[in-house]
């Protein structure tokens, strides 16, 4: 079943309460996905030339003292970590995937939820309500995020299988629906170096993105050779380093709609959760097409 919400701000009085919005939507989602719950964030680009690392702390009481000296052994003094309940941010002075080379060498028992220069990936189980309050969502600016409400349905209720899963350098991916053939593709993209942490069918969905981007396709190309490649009832939202992007099955059983004004973009699984945005009553409002991408970025909608 499972709920999911996007938002993206057009102004920069809304980026600063966008955390509170994403909240509140977040929460509407709860009966649709009372499992589990988890955000990805757009905010506080650390720029070139350094990289943002999410991780996941094992039992939420992790030395991160002793990681936090690794890092600068490693890194040099510029790179620091903060720590917000069961995950922390670190903030590194190196490429990206240097640095998760490094976690995986000598900290393997961290499990990333995110890596880039801007985004931000925090899930937990519980409610909704728990983990907005647990990361302090309402209090986070942020240019646009992405959100996921989870009924367990083919794997376990744990913090690793919550959703937003990361698809690469600030892409992520949350998903409703199912998909049929995600075992024999999650072998196949296994073959081509793709790593799993859970057995979810939304973690292959990210793998293929990741692997189709890997091999040169932009996002519109990718999410295009879903349709193609993955079996199933689905629909997705994708959060990029600029915007998101949002794709239903070539059928189109699971629900969705879309609105915006002049200072927001919206998507949701249901209407209540846009309901809660400040000026909804003047929003144009839609249904996303089955089998269409449809994006929204800085200085370009396509909605």
């Amino acid at each position: 079943m499972c709920g999911i919400v996007g938002l993206f701000a057009k102004t920069r009085e809304f980026e600063c309460a966008l955390g509170a919005h994403l909240a509140q939507m977040l929460m509407q989602m709860t009966e649709r996905g009372p499992d589990s719950a988890g955000f990805a964030v757009y905010r506080d680009d650390v720029g070139a030339g350094a990289a943002k690392v999410t991780v996941m702390l094992p039992g939420g009481d992790f030395d991160t003292g002793s990681l936090e000296a690794a890092m600068t052994e490693r890194f040099g003094a510029g790179a620091g970590l903060v720590v917000r309940a069961t995950h922390a941010v670190l903030t590194v002075p190196a490429d990206a995937k240097e640095v998760l080379a490094w976690l995986q060498r000598t900290h393997s028992e961290l499990y990333v939820t995110s890596s880039g220069s801007v985004i931000e990936i925090y899930k937990e189980t519980g409610l909704p309500k728990k983990v907005v309050s647990l990361f302090g969502l309402d209090s986070m600016t942020a240019s646009h995020a992405l959100g996921h409400t989870r009924m367990a349905t083919e794997s376990a209720v744990t913090s690793r299988a919550s959703h937003p899963f990361s698809t690469g350098l600030d892409v992520c991916l949350v998903h409703n629906g199912s998909l049929s053939n995600h075992n024999r593709l999650r072998e196949n993209l296994r073959d081509e170096g793709i790593r799993f942490g859970t057995d979810n069918d939304s973690e292959v969905a990210a793998g293929y993105l990741q692997w189709r981007m890997s091999r040169g396709d932009d996002l519109d190309d990718a999410l295009n050779h879903v349709l193609e490649d993955l079996d199933g009832f689905y629909t997705f939202a994708i959060g990029t380093r600029d915007g998101f992007a949002v794709l239903r099955d070539p059928i189109g059983c699971k629900p969705a709609v879309m609105a915006e004004t002049d200072d927001w973009v919206a998507m949701a699984t249901e209407f209540r959760a846009i309901a809660t945005l400040p000026g909804v009553d003047n929003a144009r409002l839609s249904e996303p097409e089955p089998g269409r991408v449809y994006t929204w970025e800085r200085g370009r909608c396509d909605a």
